[in-house]
């Protein structure tokens, strides 16, 4: 039995209102199932950059702080992959013990414990400035775990169904 996926997607992404959160969590779900992970990827990237959401640091702050520690390790090692050795000793003043004299190493799940919220969204910020690529990784990442993106705000959902809609591999599933 098949149904008109793109249908459903146009839905969610024009229809379901901020006043149905929950709606549009589960709208996002349900979608995310059937699609490929390259038109989820493309939905979260272009939810990141965004007028209508949050900026992206502050939603990888989020995304970092619903994940697991595997996960939290994951997108820190991600970020500070793509930030220089000059910018790294600039964000030393915060999170200055995450790093060695010759730069970034990758951390374990030991040592990111204490990171804060403002600390994940300054090395975000950083990453985003020194390679503007760093979104569609973090969203590629993320479309592997659609999950934790899922607990975002309805707005947010909103922008990402609205980009998978546009999409042709998106518009049939069985």
């Amino acid at each position: 039995m098949g149904f008109d996926l793109g249908s459903l997607l146009q839905q969610h992404a024009g229809h379901v209102t901020a006043a149905d959160p929950d709606g549009v969590a589960q709208a996002f779900k349900h979608i995310v199932g059937e699609q490929p992970q390259s038109s989820v990827a493309q939905g979260i990237a272009r939810a990141f950059l965004s007028d209508q959401t949050p900026p992206f640091a502050q939603l990888v702050s989020q995304l970092f702080f619903r994940s697991d520690s595997g996960l939290r390790t994951e997108l820190l090692n991600l970020l500070l992959d793509n930030v220089s050795p000059t910018m790294l000793s600039a964000l030393a003043g915060s999170v200055g013990t995450l790093f060695t004299e010759n730069g970034h190493q990758h951390l374990s799940t030991e040592q990111i414990a204490d990171i804060t919220p403002p600390q994940v969204a300054e090395i975000a910020v950083v990453a985003q400035q020194h390679n503007a690529g760093i979104v569609e990784r973090v969203a590629t990442l993320f479309a592997q775990h659609a999950n934790v993106f899922n607990g975002l705000d309805s707005d947010t959902l909103k922008v990402a169904l609205g980009t998978m809609a546009q999409h042709p591999e998106s518009r049939q599933a069985t």
